[in-house]
């Protein structure tokens, strides 16, 4: 299971002690009192997360207020979004869960997910440097947070470029493609606006780069 989950986390452990202590719940060294936790990994995640998101903000929306930008950070790093992520990861089944937390479930509670998610990534870190595990965080947020700065009072840059050309008549047509496996996919997009590229970007999924498009193309535009 281990090796799939280096797959999807397009990430491979020289230290797997690193990714055992990251799977393994508190409550698992009631029966196993040798073994490490997680909770000081989760420690070092969190801090990783935290600061490789507020970069990823800061670059991609350059006209976001610091506010908005701290809400924007708010609404993805949070437990349910992390727990969602970690589902997708498949990260409950593989937890090692003392057998009180396995009756009851624990490997499919938010508070827990969440909280290996975190610890995963800190095991990454260790294991190798902040850049690499600020990439996977990235990589594995980078739809949730341009979905969240679509929402009211975000950097939703496609709305504000679809507003600005209503104004002078003109319509933007988004054209996607796609690259790589699908654990590490990085979409390009351009933005035409009467039959001219006005705009292009790339992101880890089609909504991320169609937005760091029409960014561009409201650059270009003067509105940004």
């Amino acid at each position: 299971m281990t090796r799939k989950l280096e797959s999807v986390l397009g990430y491979g452990f020289d230290d797997y002690s690193l990714l055992e202590a990251a799977l393994t719940h508190r409550s698992y060294r009631a029966d196993e009192p040798e073994t490490v936790d997680y909770e000081r990994l989760e420690f070092l995640g969190d801090a990783v997360l935290q600061l490789a998101v507020t970069d990823k903000i800061y670059a991609d929306y350059p006209s976001m207020p610091e506010g908005q930008m701290a809400k924007l950070r708010a609404a993805v790093v949070n437990e349910e979004v992390l727990a969602s992520l970690a589902r997708g990861l498949n990260l409950g089944s593989q937890m090692r869960l003392g057998k009180g937390e396995q009756a009851t479930d624990g490997g499919d509670k938010d508070s827990l997910l969440s909280d290996v998610f975190e610890a995963v990534l800190g095991a990454i870190y260790l294991d190798s440097d902040f850049v690499t595990a600020a990439a996977v965080a990235v990589r594995l947020l980078d739809a949730a947070i341009a979905e969240r700065a679509d929402q009211p009072g975000g950097g939703d840059f496609k709305t504000r470029l679809q507003e600005v050309l209503a104004k002078r008549n003109l319509q933007p047509e988004y054209h996607v493609s796609g690259e790589g496996p699908d654990h590490d996919k990085v979409f390009h997009a351009e933005v035409e606006v009467a039959r001219e590229v006005l705009g292009s970007g790339s992101g880890s999924s089609k909504k991320a780069a169609e937005q760091a498009a029409a960014e561009e193309a409201l650059s270009k535009l003067a509105q940004v």
